[in-house]
């Protein structure tokens, strides 16, 4: 009897998703893998972490790794970001470049061409921002890089458009491969950071400029009614600054409700569970330079 694991002609493989900040990474990932992986905001850095999400088929396995966006940043955070990233290029299979169509060939692009070793899929996001005619202007500049690219990709990753023919992409320039997860699988990611993420996700949406990415989710308390099918969680939202505190709490607390609501609806969604959530916001002044604090928040390798 074969090993269902290793079927004939079935490919798999590992796909390290990169690119700057903000160029809709995650927004990509979490279309093709159908659930949200990732945390998905306008504001930069969103992404701190190597987050895996899978798509399987009949035919073959996809594996994402999410990674933070290439920038240069001095904190801890950011060169432990920066660890991240590397380490996903050295895992890969087969690596998707994405960049912004609005800003297609920024000095971070640049870098970020010196680093691919492994065969390349070159993604141009965001169409749906700019007429035809720059885009084939855009197409036209990318020749230049075609050396370093198996296939040249248009895609809008939020309207979905171009994202079929991408997974179809994907799946053929995998080798063939045994299948690394089960069927029902998503994401490695328990349970806890999941719902960090997603909360976290919701204080840089709502927030919008007043909050940096300086902010870490921390879950402390996670406990469950059966017989109710409810489950109690409870968080805490860490900055480096009092004054940051006041801006999440708000009038009358009213952010911090707002966060709390919008984080719920979206957590019992996912886990299917009825959810109670309680938030705490504290202080932790310069976490982004402490090593312990980045792995204590799960940002770390």
């Amino acid at each position: 009897m074969p090993d269902e694991h290793l079927k004939e002609n079935f490919r798999s493989g590992f796909i390290s998703v990169i690119g700057r900040p903000n160029v809709g990474k995650s927004t990509l990932v979490n279309s093709i893998v159908g659930e949200k992986v990732s945390a998905v905001s306008d504001k930069p850095s969103t992404t701190r972490n190597r987050i895996l999400g899978v798509r399987t088929f009949d035919d073959s396995q996809l594996v994402f790794l999410d990674t933070p966006g290439v920038y240069r940043e001095k904190s801890r955070l950011g060169k432990s970001m920066a660890r991240a990233v590397s380490g996903a290029l050295s895992d890969a299979d087969l690596v998707a470049f994405v960049t912004d169509v609005e800003k297609p060939f920024g000095a971070a692009d640049e870098s970020i061409l010196k680093m691919l070793s492994k065969p390349s899929l070159f993604i141009v996001n965001k169409i749906d921002k700019v007429k035809k005619s720059k885009l084939l202007l855009i197409f036209s500049a990318a020749e230049r890089f075609s050396e370093k690219f198996l296939e040249i990709v248009p895609i809008s990753a939020l309207n979905n458009d171009g994202v079929e023919e991408l997974t179809q992409l994907f799946k053929k320039h995998l080798p063939e491969g045994p299948k690394y997860f089960p069927d029902d699988i998503f994401t490695d990611q328990p349970e806890v950071f999941y719902v960090s993420e997603l909360i976290r996700e919701k204080v840089f949406n709502l927030t919008r400029k007043e909050i940096p990415y300086k902010v870490a989710v921390a879950v402390s308390g996670w406990s469950e009614d059966t017989e109710r099918n409810l489950i109690r969680i409870s968080a805490e939202i860490y900055v480096e600054r009092k004054s940051h505190k006041g801006i999440l709490i708000g009038k009358g607390g009213g952010m911090l409700k707002q966060i709390g609501s919008e984080a719920r609806v979206e957590i019992e969604r996912i886990l299917g569970v009825k959810l109670f959530l309680e938030l705490w916001v504290k202080v932790k002044e310069n976490w982004t330079q402490s090593d312990f604090l980045i792995n204590e928040f799960g940002y770390g390798n």
